[in-house]
This record gives C-alpha cells, sequence and structure tokens, in this order.
C-alpha cells in the first residue's frame, strides 16, 4: 500500500481552505489543517477529511505570527516528518470600497497585509526544511484575479494579491530546483467570502458575472480547489506561473 503524503494548508477551516483539504484527503494526503479561530468549522472539515480516510492535524495559529508559526511547524514535523505540499491560503480583507481611500485606516491596511503577505512568507520560510524531505514538493498560493488587473475590490486586498503574484514567482526560483511553486487566481466566487462583500447585491451581481462568463456560471471553491491539487500532483514541469480560475471571463472583458 503506498505511503500517504502530507501536505499543510492555512486558512483550511472555510472556502477554498476547506475544498482543498477535502481534495487532498481524497487524493490520498494526510492534512496539517491550519485555521485562526474559525474552530467548529474546522472541526467539521477534518471530521469529513478523516472519513475519507486521512489523517488530520488541527492547528490554531495566526499565520502574521512568526513564533506562532515556527511552533505551528514543529508539531508538523512531529506527526509528519516531512510535507510535500503547501497551500498558503489564509487571507483577509476589509469592507471600505475602493474609491473610498480616507476609509481605509492604517491598522486596516497592515492587518490585510500582515496577514495576506508576511503571513504567506513566514509559513513558507518555516515549511522550506519540511518540503525538501517530501516527493516532488510543490507549493500553491491563493493570488487572485485582482492581483492580475483591476477589479472591485478594498485596496489593500487587491495590492496584497498582487503582492502574492510577486512573492510566487520570487520564490519558484529561489526555491527552485527542490521545489516548485505556483499560484491559482480565482475570480469571482461564490460562497460566504462574496456574499459578506456584496450583502444584499449577491444574488444579482453574481448572476450578472455568470451571464458575462463563457463557461456560464461564477468559480466555486471546488473550482479552485481542484486546480490546486492538479498544480501539486501533476505538471512536474509548471514553476512560477499564476493560473486564473476564472472560467474565461477575463478574457472576453
Amino acid at each position: 500500500m503506498e505511503a500517504r503524503k502530507h501536505a499543510l494548508v492555512t486558512g483550511g477551516a472555510t472556502g477554498i481552505g476547506r475544498a482543498a483539504v477535502l481534495h487532498l484527503a481524497r487524493a490520498g494526503f494526510d492534512v496539517a489543517l491550519n485555521y485562526r479561530s474559525s474552530v467548529d468549522a474546522a472541526r467539521a472539515v477534518a471530521t469529513e477529511a478523516e472519513q475519507a480516510g486521512a489523517k488530520v492535524l488541527l492547528l490554531p495559529a495566526d499565520v502574521s505570527d512568526d513564533t506562532e508559526v515556527r511552533a505551528m511547524l514543529r508539531k508538523v514535523e512531529d506527526a509528519f516528518g516531512s510535507l510535500d505540499a503547501l497551500i498558503n491560503n489564509a487571507g483577509t480583507t476589509i469592507e471600505t470600497p475602493p474609491k473610498d481611500l480616507e476609509g481605509v485606516s492604517v491598522a486596516d491596511w497592515d492587518r490585510v497585509f500582515a496577514v495576506n503577505v508576511r503571513g504567506l512568507f513566514l509559513v513558507t520560510r518555516a515549511s522550506v526544511p519540511l518540503l525538501k524531505r517530501g516527493t516532488n514538493p510543490c507549493i500553491v498560493n491563493t493570488a487572485s484575479i485582482v492581483g492580475l488587473r483591476p477589479g472591485p475590490q478594498p485596496l489593500p486586498y487587491a495590492a496584497s494579491k498582487a503582492a502574492i503574484v510577486s512573492l510566487t514567482k520570487q520564490f519558484a526560483g529561489a526555491l527552485a530546483p527542490d521545489i516548485r511553486v505556483n499560484a491559482v487566481a480565482p475570480g469571482w466566487m461564490e460562497g460566504e467570502w462574496m456574499e459578506r462583500m456584496l450583502k444584499g447585491n449577491y444574488e444579482k451581481l453574481m448572476d450578472r458575472r455568470a451571464k458575462s462568463t463563457p463557461l456560464g456560471r461564477c468559480v466555486t471553491a471546488d473550482d479552485v480547489a481542484e486546480t490546486m491539487l492538479s498544480l501539486i500532483v501533476s505538471n512536474r514541469f509548471v514553476n512560477g506561473e499564476i493560473i486564473v480560475v476564472d472560467g474565461g471571463f477575463a478574457n472576453v472583458t
């Protein structure tokens, strides 16, 4: 029987992270599931992943805190010994519209960058020794279409995703040939994140976006996780790429 592989997913309790944990579990990975505060959701995902045959390690930690990150990776090392995959998915945003510059506080800006950018760096740095012990190790970062082109997203969020695009390409060179690094850039995605951002306009705006998408619907978390898994288990000569997952919307607008 082939030994199970090992993966760490940050922000793994909800949304894309949740879908990634479940896709990895079904593909033969044991999973270290990081979350910050969504303990009930994390436990629910862990239960589902365990039913798929995975060993799941629940790891509450703030990815923007280096001490917590390094403690988290020590627990991963104790449990797994190595990593074959890292998905940097932890992220946060604010609700201030992009035209409201004065509405963005310094604290808001710093918190978004602390989680989305510094957190990605800290987790990647701490994971490298374990990834180098893995088999064909791969990192996949969660970027966004607004990291590649302007969009109606809060300014610090969009800027942080552009930074992730840049870091992905930097890491792809810095960690080669031992570790491949790529990112996914989802478009407008169904689910709780966009419901929170769009509020009462969610249904109307998502329907409009679906009708403008060549494949006739908006992105789902499973679409993104499926692409992440493909980058991890296949595509062995793909490195430093940003894979847009938007059903072709960006090509026609």
